[in-house]
């Protein structure tokens, strides 16, 4: 799967088994040049991050619902709304064009 962002296009990783989804990117100490991908995930924590990350909910059309950007470690991110899909990415991965109610261009 792929994210296409400001002619950039994101490769994801999607975190659909027990472990991938809990470990997410836990003790990441380096910049990735990937984002995850987290399916039916309407809330995270930043429990044992080594840095600060980017965050951006969408419902199943892949429409944005909350960005969450620079979140730091030892948070917790709940959401109320419709979220269905919760992307993470560390901060070398620019998302400062994506909106609230943007959507999100994928690609298989």
């Amino acid at each position: 799967m792929k994210i296409l962002i400001d002619k950039n296009k994101i490769n994801i990783k999607k975190c659909v088994n027990f472990k991938n989804r809990l470990k997410g990117l836990m003790f990441e100490k380096k910049q990735l040049n990937y984002g995850l991908c987290f399916p039916k995930c309407n809330s995270i924590h930043t429990f044992f991050m080594l840095q600060n990350i980017n965050v951006i909910m969408t419902d199943k059309n892949f429409k944005v619902i909350k960005i969450y950007k620079n979140l730091k470690p030892f948070k917790i991110v709940l959401s109320k709304k419709n979220i269905y899909y919760t992307f993470e990415f560390t901060l070398n991965i620019d998302i400062k064009n994506i909106k609230e109610n943007d959507f999100l261009k994928i690609e298989n």
